[in-house]
């Protein structure tokens, strides 16, 4: 039975059925919620908050979490990442998030939902650290949401990943940054990435970003939706620009991540 007091909720990519009702969210749930749901308790638990709280089922069999205020900052608000201190605080965000789930162990029948590999597993990564899942209310409340895709990863992926999203590194006209290799250099910094890690990690750029245009390739073979749709959008020609233009500069990336970086 629907309530006359819910909001549906639009933005992203993903979104039906998700609404809003008072101060909580309810979504649809899948196999994997109840592992979703024992990460952000613990969370919680540790004292990290910049993630929704899960209260549960409703009765119309919906995981329910605590809304979390705020704007969503992509696209319209994409401008409140280019100060410097802002990524950098977006880094630290990051690095609070996997230094909290660090010592989180998942329920022995947990199910992850699984969307594209993750090259390691010395965590639960969220899988989705981006702009479009990252909630702005006010300089002390930032929050990333849907938290649907976590599951085995590593820092380094959930980081490169985050570092296309938020750097952007973009091959697009619109949203290329002139100084990408710098910003690139602030996030390393902000979340403290050793000298090893940062070698590592330039690699993963072009890797973690074709695996999505060849996960939106492969769900559009099969006509899975939405990825089917996004696919006939164009997003997987975005991501593949995208790719080819961060496999071009990986040289200047590590120069960049190499000139501030702490031995380790």
């Amino acid at each position: 039975m629907r309530h006359d007091d819910e909001l549906p909720l639009s933005g992203g990519n993903v979104s039906d059925g998700v609404v809003r009702i008072g101060d909580t969210v309810r979504r649809p749930t899948g196999p994997w919620t109840p592992a979703v749901h024992a990460l952000l308790t613990h969370l919680h638990e540790v004292g990290f908050g910049a993630a929704p709280r899960p209260l549960g089922i409703d009765d119309q069999g919906r995981e329910v979490l605590i809304f979390m205020p705020g704007d969503v900052i992509w696209p319209d608000r994409f401008s409140l990442m280019e100060p410097a201190r802002q990524l950098a605080s977006v880094a630290r965000l990051i690095r609070d998030f996997h230094d909290a789930v660090q010592d989180f162990t998942a329920p022995s029948d947990a199910r992850w939902q699984t969307l594209i590999p993750a090259e390691g597993s010395d965590i639960i990564a969220h899988n989705d650290l981006a702009p479009w899942n990252l909630v702005v209310a006010d300089e002390a409340r930032w929050a990333f949401i849907d938290w649907d895709a976590a599951g085995p990863g590593s820092r380094l992926w959930d980081v490169a990943y985050a570092m296309h999203g938020f750097i952007p590194l973009s091959a697009h006209p619109d949203w290329q940054s002139p100084n990408a290799a710098d910003r690139l250099r602030v996030f390393a910094d902000a979340y403290g990435l050793a000298e090893s890690e940062r070698r590592r990690l330039v690699p993963l750029l072009g890797r973690r970003t074709r695996s999505m245009h060849n996960f939106l390739r492969d769900q559009a073979a099969q006509g899975t939706q939405p990825w089917a749709r996004l696919w006939a959008e164009g997003h997987g020609d975005a991501w593949r620009n995208d790719t080819e233009y961060i496999e071009q500069c990986e040289a200047q990336w590590m120069q960049a991540l190499l000139d501030s970086a702490v031995t380790a």
